[in-house]
């Protein structure tokens, strides 16, 4: 495999820039800029030299096969961090035999490859590194850790025993067997669709952590939706304007809610109107806020009545907090901000409470894998129900569940993800 090198900072002036290499041929290179490296997983200082001409000096890491973040020998250059220092240093690796620059995301690919991560760990820092809000944060460190793998491996276990338990029905079918294992396989069978089942339904809030929670502002026109917005974002993100209808498509603002990376939507006033512009505006509203998590529909009084249906969670908010008067419920206003900390608190609280404690699935292809499982379980679970007449079919469904267990982890199928996975991360991971 060729040894790699790439700038693993951010490009720019920074304090520090660090500079990785990656392969058989890592220490030789940088033998021949350092002169000789540090006790490995031991930082020291070395002047780094192209020829008799000094480059950096740096800080110097090195790490054997087995004990890096690839797998293979690797060495960290920790530069002064200027463009200056950092292109002289490239570019002498550039002149050495044997090394090349590395690929978007092929330090992480080799960490794959070798088996320092799975495949869900690879997702987990790829999520870790798009991470703005804690909530993302928390979660993605959750998924790098290896908590999914953790799981997969014990319902593969659970798997594993079922068929163990199946198969032997099948090879002693001619024989009394000693024990009836019918009432074992079924146990296990029904806790561990409990427990996948329950995954699949926490899946759900948990991919809404990674890609955001939508919350839709609905009501009628001219009741201040796109004032709420603006002053929700703290800033002019929608037009404002006494005349109704002016918002005609989905205003989409992101923000971070209490930690939690929140979509608000901006959207058309609802009301009947005979202008086929603001009627599609009106139609798309209705469909991004059937489709959203959250919505927070707008009055302008108490009494009014919602134009849409409402679902448990939704927050009726009275537009105009000072005329507000026997209102007990939630009120803002858009132009004053009163109330808008309270509504923040109350979009946080209500989306707070759905995500799942310990909720690792983020992806659709996570839940995909859980279903395909689910789905061979459940054919088992028929068969093995009505006796053992049709074990042979039973364990073949049993494998199908232990072949998705390896799909969500990447030991099989795995190239079909890897190209979209590496297409988000940078050439120095």
């Amino acid at each position: 495999m060729d040894t790699i090198f790439a700038l693993a900072t951010a490009r720019g002036k920074a304090g520090v820039a660090i500079v990785r290499l990656s392969g058989p041929g890592a220490f030789k290179a940088a033998v021949s800029l350092c002169g000789s490296l540090p006790q490995r997983r031991r930082a020291a200082l070395r002047l780094l030299r192209s020829d008799e001409a000094v480059l950096d000096q740096a800080l110097v890491l090195s790490f054997d096969a087995g004990q890096s973040f690839t797998g293979e020998d690797v060495v960290e250059f920790h530069l002064h961090g200027s463009v200056a220092v950092i292109q002289a240093v490239l570019k002498e690796l550039s002149h050495l035999d044997g090394l090349r620059l590395a690929e978007p995301g092929e330090f992480t690919r080799r960490a794959l490859e070798n088996g320092m991560l799975d495949l869900t760990q690879v997702e987990g820092l790829s999520d870790l590194i798009e991470a703005e809000t804690e909530a993302q944060r928390r979660q993605a460190l959750r998924v790098l850790s290896g908590a999914i793998g953790q799981r997969a491996e014990i319902w593969r276990k659970t798997l594993v025993r079922i068929a163990a338990l199946i198969e032997a029905t099948i090879d002693f079918a001619d024989e009394d067997v000693p024990v009836d294992v019918s009432p074992e396989v079924s146990s296990l069978m029904a806790t561990l669709l409990d427990a996948l089942r329950n995954e699949v339904r926490a899946a759900r809030s948990a991919e809404r952590v990674r890609a955001g929670f939508e919350v839709a502002i609905i009501g009628q026109p001219n009741v201040g939706k796109s004032t709420l917005l603006n002053a929700l974002a703290g800033r002019e993100a929608a037009i404002t304007s006494e005349f109704a209808g002016t918002t005609r498509d989905v205003i989409e603002v992101r923000m971070d809610v209490d930690g939690l990376p929140v979509i608000l939507l901006d959207t058309a006033g609802l009301r009947e109107t005979a202008d086929p512009v603001e009627r599609k505006g009106i139609d798309l509203a209705v469909r991004r806020a059937e489709a959203a998590d959250l919505r927070v529909y707008l009055l302008e009084s108490a009494d009014e009545a919602a134009a849409i249906t409402l679902r448990p969670g939704d927050l009726r908010v009275v537009s105009k907090a000072d005329q507000a008067k026997n209102w007990e419920g939630l009120s803002v206003s858009g132009l004053s901000g009163q109330g808008i900390d309270a509504l923040l608190a109350a979009i946080s609280a209500e989306l707070g409470a759905r995500i799942p404690i310990d909720g690792v699935m983020t992806r659709e292809r996570h839940i995909a894998a859980m279903r395909s499982a689910i789905e061979a379980l459940e054919s088992a679970q028929i068969e093995v129900t009505g006796g053992m007449q049709l074990a042979e079919v039973a364990a073949a469904d049993v494998r199908r569940a232990i072949a998705a267990m390896d799909v969500l982890i990447g030991r099989l199928g795995v190239e079909d993800f890897l190209a979209e996975i590496f297409s988000s991360f940078c050439i120095g991971k």
